[in-house]
């Protein structure tokens, strides 16, 4: 039996999901904070970049509702930027973002997968071609292509991203 959309979705998404938890699961702050040289990023910023993107168009942009991350305050918990979520940062500004609460972290991230899950689960897949939406800085496009196309492709670069760092510091890459 082949899967609807939304099925292929919603399992995509866990996987890759599961990915991003699997690369992290057991790094300390100090190693998700590693920068592996000049001019890199570290695996938790190619982390926070993903999860909040991923906050910001499930929630923000398709839903119109406030993301996770501001109504959980885990902004404030954390001490990051309230909107920011690394496109167009400078080196500096992504050098500057840091974890130092690793379990706080990942409670973010365990509701920002739900939170997707819960709208895959509850949307009307007709919505996939007949709802536009526009996720800046691209232009407008399919409720399809905004999830499958940048949430769910993007997530798999930032999963090759930290296992890269994970690497460079012996920490071995995933098994899958």
């Amino acid at each position: 039996m082949a899967m609807s959309q939304q099925e292929l979705l919603r399992t995509s998404l866990r996987s890759m999901h599961d990915l991003l938890d699997k690369a992290v699961e057991g790094m300390t702050a100090e190693q998700l904070n590693f920068r592996p040289r000049e001019g890199g990023v570290s695996g938790f910023f190619s982390l926070w970049h993903y999860v909040r993107t991923e906050d910001n168009i499930i929630s923000w942009v398709i839903q119109q509702r406030p993301t996770v991350w501001i109504e959980g305050g885990y902004f404030e918990k954390l001490g990051l930027h309230r909107t920011s979520q690394g496109t167009g940062m400078t080196e500096a500004q992504a050098n500057a973002v840091q974890v130092s609460d690793v379990p706080l972290w990942h409670d973010y991230q365990a509701a920002v997968w739900r939170a997707t899950d819960d709208y895959l689960e509850a949307m009307s897949p007709e919505q996939f071609e007949s709802r536009r939406v526009t996720i800046k800085p691209l232009p407008e496009m399919s409720l399809w292509d905004g999830i499958f196309g940048v949430c769910l492709s993007h997530g798999y670069r930032h999963v090759g991203e930290i296992e890269y760092v994970r690497g460079v510091q012996g920490l071995g890459g995933l098994t899958i």
